[in-house]
C-alpha cells in the first residue's frame, strides 16, 4: 500500500468527487481512480459505492475513513519525530526534484552553486512533479526544483512560496537514425502509416507538456501509440532502440544527438519541417516555503544561503 492512496481516499471521502478530488491532488480523473481502485484491490473490499449519485462511501469505506486518518496521523508524527533524532546532519539541504532534472540538469547546477558556496550536505528525493510540490506543502523537503509551464502552472501561492527561474528545457521529437544517417521515422506521419509513438503515461507531467504539442501541432500527427511510460529515461532508451518517435527534455539527450545516436526531428530537412516545429520550451524553476525559511536553525540558514547565491547569480534582487 501507497501513502499517497490513503491521502487520495481521504480527500475523496471529503469532496465526495472523483473529478475535485484529482483536482486537488494535481493528477488526472483516470489516474486517481487507478489508485482508489489499487488501495481497495489491496484491503480487498470496496470503499466507493458506485452504483449511486453523487458519490459515497460504502460501509466498510466509512469505517476505513477514520482508519485513514489515524494512520497518516501516525506516519506524519513518526517522520517529524525520526527527523528529529536520526539521520542527516542538521545543516542538511532536502531536495525534491522530477526524476529527470534530477538526472539531468541538477547535478551540474550543484555543481556550480559549490563552486561558489563549498560542499553542500544535500538529500535528494526524486519525484514526479507533483508529488514534488506536495513534498514542500506538507515539509517534506526544504527547496523543489521543477518544470513549468503556463499551460499547467504550478499552483504555489507567491504570498507564502519564493520562486526563482533558474533556466529553460525545450522538449522535441527525436528517432533514432535509419539508413543513410537520416531519422528512422519522420513527422507528422499520415492516417494510413501513423508514426510508431513512444509515450509518457497520462499522468506524467512532461505527457502534459506533449499533449500540449500534439494538440497545438500546425499540421495534424498521426501516431500510433506503442509504449507508455513515465520516465523520460526509459522513452530515451526505446527511442536509441529504434522502436520509434519520443519527445524528450533536450537535457536529456544531448550526449545522444551530439554522438548522431538520436535525431531531432523538427529540425530534419525533409518534408520541409522548420526547427521548433514541434517543440515546446518550460521553465525550470526553484521554490522554497518563505515561512520555513524564516526559521533560524542551521538548515534554514543555509537554504537562505543557498537562495541567495542562487538569486544573485541570476540578477535577481531579493526583497
Amino acid at each position: 500500500m501507497e501513502l499517497k492512496w490513503l491521502e487520495d481516499f481521504v480527500s475523496l471521502a471529503e469532496t465526495r468527487s472523483f473529478s475535485r478530488s484529482a483536482e486537488l491532488r494535481h493528477v488526472t480523473q483516470p489516474a486517481f481512480s487507478r489508485r482508489i481502485q489499487a488501495l481497495e484491490a489491496w484491503l480487498g473490499t470496496e470503499l466507493i459505492d458506485r452504483s449511486v449519485y453523487p458519490t459515497r462511501l460504502t460501509q466498510a469505506g466509512e469505517v476505513f475513513r477514520e482508519q485513514a486518518l489515524a494512520m497518516l496521523s501516525h506516519m506524519h508524527e513518526s517522520r517529524i519525530l525520526l527527523r528529529g533524532h536520526v539521520g542527516a546532519p542538521a545543516a542538511t539541504i532536502e531536495f525534491a526534484v522530477p526524476h529527470t532534472l534530477s538526472l539531468t540538469y541538477f547535478p551540474e547546477w550543484l555543481q556550480r552553486i559549490e563552486a561558489q558556496m563549498g560542499p553542500i550536505h544535500t538529500r535528494l528525493r526524486a519525484l514526479n512533479v507533483h508529488d514534488a510540490v506536495l513534498s514542500l506543502v506538507e515539509g517534506g523537503c526544504d527547496l523543489v526544483m521543477g518544470y513549468h509551464h503556463p499551460s499547467h502552472p504550478v499552483a504555489l501561492d507567491p504570498g507564502r512560496y519564493d520562486m526563482l527561474t533558474l533556466g529553460f528545457e525545450p522538449i522535441s521529437p527525436f528517432s533514432a537514425p535509419g539508413r543513410a544517417g537520416r531519422a528512422r521515422y519522420l513527422l507528422p506521419g499520415t492516417p494510413d502509416a501513423p508514426v510508431p509513438y513512444l509515450s509518457y503515461t497520462p499522468n506524467a507531467y512532461l505527457g502534459r507538456m506533449t499533449e500540449v504539442i500534439v494538440a497545438n501541432a500546425p499540421e495534424r500527427l498521426c501516431l500510433d501509440r506503442l509504449y507508455e511510460t513515465d520516465m523520460a529515461e526509459a522513452l530515451k532508451a526505446m527511442t536509441l532502440a529504434g522502436h520509434g518517435v519520443a519527445f524528450l527534455p533536450h537535457s536529456a539527450v544531448q550526449d545522444a544527438v551530439a554522438d548522431g545516436a538520436l535525431i531531432r526531428l523538427d529540425r530534419t530537412a525533409s518534408r520541409g519541417l522548420s526547427a521548433d516545429r514541434f517543440t515546446l520550451t518550460m521553465e525550470i524553476r526553484l521554490y522554497r516555503d518563505k515561512l520555513a525559511s524564516n526559521a533560524d536553525d542551521p538548515r534554514q540558514q543555509l537554504v537562505r544561503r543557498l537562495w541567495q547565491v542562487v538569486a544573485d547569480e541570476l540578477g535577481v534582487k531579493q526583497a
